[in-house]
């Protein structure tokens, strides 16, 4: 739309910035796109303002940009291309289609913010997520919150948090590093340097459980000892030295020994799958860690990891409420082809397809592994298969 130089419209607004007071603004494109730019006559059309991309809502960019007083017109620059956000106000101009906004003056010397109700008056709300917010002066007052609304908003979090698990914590894809409490502590140290993690459960095989958690403290401590107390430890001591027997002299530091001088194994603070969010945020809490690990116990079986729970997850997870989370679960009867098979493979981005009966009843699963097989045979023999009946692996296979 616009030319190289960014600027066929560098006069529009007819303002200049010299020693004008300038107001934060936030602009917000909630359509989408790769990479979303701001430009407009407050800085004349000569830049491209990058903006962010909204946590938790991927179509929703913001940026806040001060500008000097005046009407504005201003233009999004989406993956390439000059767009304007209709729901927003606008007007046609001899150069296209521009969004529009006045920047007035503050009343007085106020914190720059703005008020809360004002805020969600200017948005539109689908299923929870934010649709618009307009550009809007953040040149007001914030507004005192009434006892009254702290404590319905406390009701209703605590309302949420115990009508929600902890496996809803649980991210669609991700890894849960833990450590065997055999390995040497310096091994354990470059571990977690190397995975980029501050801390991870440890594993006693032969006791069959986790016994507790080795984190960043661990080897604070250590450099602490090894300074204060001018350890003589050779280079092949630290070497061998296990993380059992660092958190057996852990506890001899801190004086956690009973009547006769031996160490009292401390017990690991887990939560079970089914937990209430409230109980697993009071263990963070109560016992002082960082995290708890989500372990699914089944007698017979072991310890299964399947997640370390922080209050920064469950505060995520709060932040969500009113949020739709359903989405339709991926599945195919026998006789679906194999065509649609690998379509909903690749558009539900999952890595395996449960294969169900009439009753919906699991009966095989098809996963990402079998398409190469579908593929070499049918061009090997040019036996075209048919439908997942023929590839699926069957239950008893995954028992």
């Amino acid at each position: 739309m616009f030319a190289s130089d960014m600027n066929p419209a560098r006069d529009a607004g007819r303002v200049t910035t010299a020693g004008a007071v300038l107001f934060p603004i936030q602009f917000t494109w909630p359509h989408g796109g790769r990479s979303v730019f701001l430009s407009g006559s407050f800085n004349r059309w000569t830049e491209l303002v990058p903006m962010s991309q909204v946590e938790g809502c991927p179509n929703v960019f913001q940026a806040v940009y001060a500008v000097p007083l005046g009407c504005h017109e201003y233009k999004f620059f989406v993956d390439g291309e000059w767009r304007h956000d209709e729901r927003q106000p606008h007007k046609t101009v001899e150069y296209g289609i521009v969004n529009t906004f006045d920047a007035m003056p503050i009343p007085a010397e106020v914190p720059l913010v703005h008020p809360r109700s004002e805020i969600l008056n200017n948005m539109e709300v689908d299923n929870g997520l934010m649709h618009r917010v307009s550009a809007v002066t953040l040149n007001q007052a914030m507004p005192r919150i009434s006892e009254e609304d702290v404590t319905a908003s406390r009701h209703r979090i605590a309302v949420y948090l115990q009508a929600h698990t902890a496996y809803e914590l649980l991210p669609e894809s991700g890894k849960v590093v833990a450590l065997d409490v055999a390995l040497p502590i310096k091994q354990a140290f470059h571990i977690l340097s190397e995975q980029g993690i501050p801390l991870a459960p440890l594993w006693d095989f032969r006791r069959g459980k986790f016994v507790g958690v080795i984190t960043a403290s661990d080897f604070i401590l250590i450099l602490r000892e090894l300074v204060n107390n001018r350890s003589n430890l050779t280079e092949e001591e630290l070497e061998t030295h296990s993380i059992a027997a660092w958190k057996e002299g852990k506890a001899y530091l801190k004086g956690q020994v009973d009547g006769h001088g031996r160490p009292i194994p401390k017990e690991l603070i887990y939560a079970s799958p089914s937990e209430n969010l409230k109980d697993v945020a009071l263990k963070i809490l109560q016992s002082g860690v960082a995290i708890v690990p989500i372990i699914h116990l089944e007698d017979g079986l072991f310890p299964q990891l399947l997640h370390l729970a922080s209050l920064a997850g469950i505060l995520k997870c709060i932040c969500r409420i009113g949020e739709s989370t359903s989405r339709p679960f991926a599945m195919l009867r026998l006789t679906a082809s194999l065509s649609s098979a690998l379509d909903m493979l690749v558009e539900a981005h999952v890595s395996s397809i449960p294969i169900v009966d009439d009753n919906d009843s699991l009966v095989d699963v098809y996963c990402r592994r079998h398409c190469n097989w579908d593929w070499t045979r049918t061009l090997l023999t040019g036996q075209e298969v048919k439908d997942v009946r023929c590839v699926c692996v069957p239950i008893r296979c995954l028992k």
